[in-house]
């Protein structure tokens, strides 16, 4: 058996080969990982990141969705599912990555954070290359993956974010939305200026209510950052969204026909033929994920 100093000098040798050279932009193998956030809770955030999930996965991307709210988790709860493992097992080293992910509606693959996410941010040095290099394994075989992010601006919502390629920030034409959807962009641009935003107005009454809204954010961001967010799309405001949600159907899944379901395809649509926003020369995918987390993380 390897002896402690010899199973350690493996362990960072792994870290070593983590960090090392990114990946090309359209490199085959490379997930990106997308954030999804809000400024505030009760903006249908967790609904938009699994139906989205499964709009892209309709148009052969494959996606993994990873409930990462470290205070709400409820991707299965919405999916009608009860999951076996859930972060802890991994960290615990009872699982490896590959166990621990379970299918949800519309065979979609997803990880539950549960208990194990209040110490993925505590982790020892051993521990956090371990849970790297376990991210690693699965990058290869994904398009996208999918943090559903707490909401508001804790410590561990930020570490996701500014570890992601990119941040899909979701908000509503309500005012107290608005006003945290922007504090949010705010807060996170001052920590990390290299961090790609897009909005996604959920419950919009119209298309000109979704845009006047994205509208109103993209002023003060262009203003008072000297940034220009793109507006990826809107959701209607349809009421068979709480009803797929009283009956823990995605939405899309529940009424494929509707006009939320609808919009949430086009939605995905847009995305997949949209530029990339991220900014030239900063790091992406599976190793540009791991050197910002480390970062994060000492």
């Amino acid at each position: 058996m390897m002896d402690q100093a010899q199973s350690l000098r493996n362990l960072m040798s792994a870290k070593a080969r983590a960090l090392e050279a990114r990946p090309q932009d359209g490199e085959h193998g490379g997930a990106k990982f997308i954030a999804v956030t809000s400024g505030k809770g009760g903006v249908g955030k967790s609904n938009f990141t699994l139906n989205f999930a499964l709009a892209l996965q309709r148009l052969g991307r494959r996606v993994l969705v990873f409930d990462a709210d470290i205070g709400m988790a409820n991707i299965d709860v919405l999916m009608g599912v009860r999951s076996q493992y859930n972060l802890s097992h991994l960290l615990s080293g009872e699982k490896e990555i590959g166990e621990i992910i379970e299918k949800g509606a519309g065979s979609l693959p997803y990880i539950a954070g549960g208990s194990g996410l209040s110490s993925l941010f505590s982790l020892s040095e051993e521990d956090l290359v371990y849970f790297t290099t376990q991210i690693q394994k699965i990058a290869a075989d994904m398009d996208y993956i999918l943090f559903d992010t707490g909401a508001g601006l804790s410590k561990e919502t930020l570490q996701f974010i500014m570890s992601s390629d990119e941040c899909i920030v979701v908000t509503t034409p309500e005012p107290t939305a608005i006003t945290d959807a922007y504090a949010l962009i705010k807060v996170v641009h001052g920590l990390e200026d290299t961090t790609a935003f897009k909005l996604v107005v959920n419950r919009a009454e119209s298309q000109r209510e979704a845009v006047q809204t994205a509208d109103k954010i993209r002023l003060v961001t262009s203003r008072f950052l000297d940034l220009d967010i793109p507006m990826l799309g809107f959701v209607s405001d349809d009421a068979h969204v709480s009803q797929s949600v009283k009956k823990q159907v995605p939405f899309s899944i529940n009424a494929p026909g509707c006009h939320a379901a609808r919009d949430i395809q086009n939605l995905a649509m847009q995305y997949v033929a949209s530029p990339d926003v991220r900014q030239e020369g900063t790091l992406s995918g599976i190793k540009g994920f791991i050197q910002k987390w480390m970062r994060r993380t000492k």
